[in-house]
């Protein structure tokens, strides 16, 4: 049984805290086992081109860049000067298959909206313009961020560790929108991630380890890594009643249609 782990930040220095070599010395571990592709996730020019470098170096690894929503509050350049490195590294680097991740974060009170939403619009954009699925972090602005969407009809991608309702997680799937969960969809006070999991089409749903963070039950609390999303795949197939193996082969078909993964 393969999987493919849509939303990774193996860049992240807690990696670096956690093993000696970093995450390098746990991905080809990770690999060996049931772990078949994996999305490495930047949220700035900086640790984008790093998460590039990264993907270069392992063949089911691929790469997505981009400005996250609480990063481009403390970029020093203008936004227009920031974009244009995602913009360069999209035009020069291979293995870069989704921009992202991109959208709004409303969760802390020092929030620039302004700021995020001058980010986010300019990054659907760019996604427009390169043909690119986008990866959308949604935090408390679940209004502003199907709003922004609906806006950019052509372009298409994944909310990933979906917190939504059961309502809006519906109509972006029928969209063409996918809904990415996440080690959450295994805690015990998450019902509502349970009932949007059990609501959606099969061919519109994917699963993620957002690690080093989220990391699924038996492990929560732990650094997470791939190795752990078996537990989460269990906990989608039980919330949506299926066999787990059958699940991961479906899980596996939407992945690489949304990432456009010719690979087998």
């Amino acid at each position: 049984m393969k999987l493919f782990d849509t939303h990774a930040h193996y860049t992240d220095s807690r990696f670096e805290d956690e093993y000696e070599g970093g995450a390098d010395a746990l991905l080809p571990e990770v690999f060996g086992e049931n772990i078949s592709y994996i999305i490495n996730v930047g949220t700035n020019p900086e640790n984008s081109r790093g998460v590039i470098e990264q993907a270069k170096k392992y063949e089911g690894m691929f790469a997505a860049v981009g400005i996250h929503p609480s990063d481009c509050q403390y970029l020093k350049e203008e936004p227009e000067k920031e974009l244009a490195k995602i913009a360069e590294l999209i035009e020069k680097e291979d293995k870069i298959v989704a921009l992202g991740e991109i959208g709004f974060d409303y969760h802390y009170d020092d929030t620039d909206k302004e700021k995020q939403t001058v980010y986010f619009e300019r990054q659907m954009e760019m996604a427009q313009k390169y043909g690119l699925p986008v990866i959308i972090h949604d935090r408390d602005a679940h209004g502003d961020c199907f709003d922004m969407i609906r806006k950019y009809p052509d372009v298409k991608g994944v909310f990933h560790s979906y917190s939504g309702s059961r309502e809006m997680a519906i109509d972006l799937a029928r969209r063409g929108w996918y809904i990415s969960f996440s080690g959450v969809i295994s805690f015990k006070n998450a019902p509502r991630v349970k009932e949007v999991a059990a609501a959606l089409p099969s061919d519109k749903i994917l699963i993620e380890t957002d690690c080093p963070y989220l990391a699924p039950t038996p492990h929560r609390g732990k650094l997470n890594h791939s190795g752990y999303m078996i537990h989460t795949l269990s906990a989608l197939a039980d919330a949506r009643g299926e066999g787990a193996e059958k699940l991961a082969e479906q899980l596996m078909k939407n992945s690489k249609k949304l990432f456009s993964i010719k690979k087998a």
